[in-house]
């Protein structure tokens, strides 16, 4: 059974006691492929780093993070361009929008999502969404950008049914996550009426780890729970649920 975590933040300090056992973890529960977003340029050496040990398990992206975009976003977006002259990525993200922790920041979040949106076009390459309070926003680009070249992966998704089916009518996957195991998560409600060909696995590890660990430190290896979860959901046993969601994985990065 291989399982593909698309987004997880590897790299992360919340890791650098114990890294290596924890991909080792989740290898040993079938997570082979880890898709590792970037943040920003303070974070680029450290996914390098990671990748040179672990070069046959981890694929990393290039991008700037919404929350990353401040007072100095164009010297942030310049370095970005840089990285994807410098050597190939396997999508470019996470991008987007994030009014949650600060609203001051909007027009320059727009025109950083709008040109990442066009540098990936151009390569060919995937987004991967960041969407936090601001799914208005973010559907108004992908309408202005929609195309065969714009395709990629919502990640985190957390909004509604009706929300669901308009990121899918853009080329977009559904990243679905921890938030699938709480509570009050909600997407769990209905999510079975979105087929499972439009899903990806994910952790957004350290962060939103799944019931029962969550408010701990998220991992790798805890997309198992998320698994767990969408065996109930979509009634199919966990080895298809696997295969379905890596091959949607493959179909989006193209490995």
């Amino acid at each position: 059974m291989i399982i593909t975590d698309t987004h997880t933040h590897l790299y992360s300090d919340q890791f650098k006691e114990d890294r290596a056992g924890m991909v080792k973890r989740a290898i040993d529960v079938g997570v082979s492929r880890f898709f590792v977003p970037a943040i920003d340029s303070t974070y680029y050496q450290k996914m390098l780093n990671l990748e040179k040990e672990f070069p046959n398990n981890t694929f990393l992206m290039t991008g700037l993070h919404p929350t990353s975009v401040k007072e100095n976003f164009e010297e942030e977006l310049a370095f970005v361009q840089n990285t994807l002259k410098e050597r190939n990525f396997y999508g470019i993200g996470e991008i987007g929008i994030d009014l949650y922790w600060d609203k001051s920041f909007l027009k320059q979040q727009q025109i950083a999502f709008k040109t990442q949106i066009k540098w990936a076009k151009e390569k060919k390459l995937p987004i991967i969404i960041h969407c936090r309070e601001a799914f208005n926003e973010i559907f108004e680009i992908l309408e202005e950008e929609k195309g065969e070249n714009l395709f990629g992966i919502f990640h985190c998704f957390t909004g509604t049914l009706e929300q669901a089916k308009k990121a899918i009518s853009y080329n977009m996957k559904l990243g679905i996550g921890g938030v699938v195991t709480f509570k009050n998560g909600k997407i769990d409600k209905f999510l079975n009426e979105i087929p499972l060909e439009h899903i990806v696995l994910e952790t957004d590890a350290p962060y939103l780890a799944p019931t029962p660990f969550r408010g701990k430190r998220n991992e790798s290896s805890y997309i198992t729970k998320v698994l767990d979860k969408l065996v109930d959901i979509y009634n199919l046993l966990p080895q298809e649920i696997a295969a379905i969601t890596t091959k949607n994985s493959k179909d989006i990065f193209g490995i």
